[in-house]
């Protein structure tokens, strides 16, 4: 019997590479809503018309049929916003907009509502030789992480009722093939051969690649001992900043300098030039406990964090020839 997979934000990052999977399944048919129906996707790709995602946007025609939402549109991190306009902002989109598709996909009668939310719902960071797991009790601190939250709860409210199955996936930095924002522009830091100062970081922190997300997404489609859980998605290695740097610079085959400065003496700099932020990311750790995953859903990272950086660095080069 075949199914059929709406995905939302199909030209994306995380989209397109759900789309492209999706369409190889066997007896799958994929629908991607889109705001410019020239966009390219492959051609068994069924496709409509959909201006937004917001609280008044109508979903009856793109859910005809459907057996299953893989949610992955979002409003994602803006930077220099005001704290509080930018919460509404992202309440209107990732909560809003994500409720009203899943009250319409109740009422088409799809069956299970996968939302790709993310580990900001857990924290922004991890004390050493500790990692966030599926079920601790969620702290979001940004805008973005705390409407993500926000809208598991009312989805999980929704699942509740027996309505629908919801299925939760909160993915730490996915990287891989085509990366943009801050990965990308940690490899072309690299390729400009530079030194850094980023010899002497010994934080630890949890990546995932773009396969490892797509498959996992993959298994839980009609995995049945997915359906209303949460689940946390990594390679299920762990490197410290300066360990992800040499890595890459051998894949890219650069001769780069990383520096051995003083972590403390970086953060100093870093609120001095008002980048805390960005020191957080770089210096501070954050790791993951997949192990629910893993024993749940009898599921394992198919890429090694090696392939999948040594993938993500190659195409990284191809792409500036």
């Amino acid at each position: 019997m075949s199914k059929k997979i709406l995905v939302t934000g199909a030209t994306g990052f995380l989209g397109g590479a759900f789309v492209k999977r999706f369409s190889t399944l066997p007896e799958t048919l994929v629908l991607a809503p889109l705001r410019n129906l020239n966009s390219k996707l492959p051609d068994s790709v069924e496709k409509t018309h959909i201006s937004n995602i917001d609280q008044s946007t109508e979903w009856t025609q793109s859910l005809t049929g459907v057996s299953v939402v893989v949610h992955s549109a979002a409003r994602v991190h803006v930077m220099h916003e005001d704290p509080v306009q930018s919460l509404e902002k992202f309440r209107a989109i990732n909560v809003e907009g994500t409720l009203n598709l899943a009250r319409q996909a109740i009422q088409a009668g799809v069956k299970r509502f996968i939302f790709i939310s993310s580990i900001k719902v857990n924290g922004e960071a991890t004390l050493p030789g500790s990692a966030f797991s599926a079920d601790d009790l969620p702290q979001p601190s940004d805008p973005y992480g705390i409407s993500k939250f926000e809208a598991e709860q009312q989805l999980i409210q929704l699942a509740s009722t027996g309505a629908i199955e919801v299925v939760i996936i909160r993915p730490v930095l996915i990287y891989g093939a085509g990366v943009g924002a801050n990965f990308q522009q940690m490899m072309r830091w690299l390729v400009k051969g530079f030194p850094l100062p980023f010899g002497a970081v010994d934080n630890l922190r949890s990546l995932v690649s773009l396969d490892n997300v797509v498959d996992l997404v993959t298994t839980c489609i009609d995995h049945p001992q997915a359906a209303n859980q949460v689940f946390l998605v990594s390679d299920d290695e762990d490197v410290s900043t300066t360990e992800l740097m040499q890595r890459l610079i051998t894949f890219l085959g650069v001769k780069t300098w990383l520096v051995p400065i003083p972590v403390g003496v970086l953060v100093s700099l870093a609120g001095l030039l008002g980048r805390r932020a960005t020191a957080q990311r770089l210096l501070g750790s954050l790791q993951v406990d997949i192990k629910k995953t893993k024993l749940v859903l009898g599921w394992r990272p198919s890429v090694s964090l090696e392939e999948g950086l040594k993938s993500t660095a190659q195409h990284f080069l191809e792409a500036r020839k």
